[in-house]
């Protein structure tokens, strides 16, 4: 089964929390993931803050086209006890 993405928070700095069809739900933070031109932008955190929930895709996504597939987001997920 393919982790799809349904709800995201932003809790601080580059952290989201996370909320995954099959219940799972955690923290998972970006920080050392924003390399390359596409990701770049997310550095800035008021624009990190603006991604979104792309229910297509399954992710959360960001308006320059950045994003990271559910499958990474969910094997770095930190699940809250």
């Amino acid at each position: 089964m393919i982790p799809r993405v349904i709800e995201a928070k932003y809790v601080k700095g580059y952290i989201l929390h996370l909320r995954f069809s099959d219940g799972s739900e955690g923290e998972v933070n970006l920080e050392g993931e924003l390399e390359g031109e596409i990701f770049e932008p997310l550095r800035d955190i008021s624009y990190f803050k603006n991604f979104k929930v792309d229910h297509e895709l399954h992710t959360i996504i960001w308006p320059n086209g950045a994003d990271f597939a559910p499958e990474f987001l969910y094997e770095k997920l930190k699940v809250l006890a």
